[in-house]
């Protein structure tokens, strides 16, 4: 049964390598103001953290990536690559999981909404392909896909979101949501607003 205060998007399932939908109470669709600094501590303690995922990127040198101006985050799908402008040509680097050969896309859109530890459901085409999906898996659960953080994409469809399964992270994964290391997503959550563009490039 759909639930109108909540709204849906596509994104990527790492445990069952399909796409769920996400569903983000709508009083929540604001930009979020909140420090994530305490939330990325608990994520990146030994107890927290499984051993594949790699640290904030605020610790990465700056790499050089022309033509686009500052404050822009730009997914170049072939390198498994997403990068975030920080002027003077320069951007920090992210290595992220995309979608499946036949789910791939490109084009611009812009950052509409930014959610701590989302709940999600499977849309109702993937329920009928996996009958036993359950309806919701609720907000910081450990098997809910979507990680310690997700960034929807204007259009409703997709969003860059953290993941339960970092060994996924430099795949051709999802059904179109660019996937991110829980670390990774929380450090580029905090660089961003509402509104931020993104280009997504094969």
């Amino acid at each position: 049964m759909k639930n109108p205060s909540f709204l849906r998007i596509l994104a990527g399932l790492g445990a069952l390598g399909i796409s769920l939908g996400l569903q983000i109470p709508a009083a929540h669709g604001q930009d979020v103001k909140t420090t994530v600094g305490s939330l990325l501590q608990a994520l990146t303690s030994h107890a927290a953290v499984p051993q594949a995922a790699k640290p904030a990127a605020r610790t990465r040198p700056a790499v050089r990536l022309a033509g686009y101006p500052s404050g822009t985050i730009v997914v170049k799908t072939k390198q498994r690559r997403l990068y975030y402008l920080v002027g003077d040509g320069k951007a920090v680097s992210y290595p992220v999981g995309v979608g499946r050969p036949d789910k791939q896309w490109s084009g611009h859109s812009a950052i509409s909404g930014k959610y701590l530890k989302p709940a999600w459901s499977p849309p109702e085409e993937l329920k009928r392909d996996n009958p036993n999906l359950p309806h919701v898996i609720p907000s910081g659960a450990p098997n809910n896909p979507m990680g310690a953080a997700a960034m929807t994409l204007a259009g409703g469809e997709y969003a860059i979101h953290g993941t339960n399964r970092p060994n996924s992270i430099g795949g051709f994964v999802s059904y179109g949501c660019i996937r991110m290391y829980n670390a990774d997503i929380l450090d580029l959550f905090d660089r961003v607003t509402v509104g931020t563009p993104v280009v997504v490039e094969q």
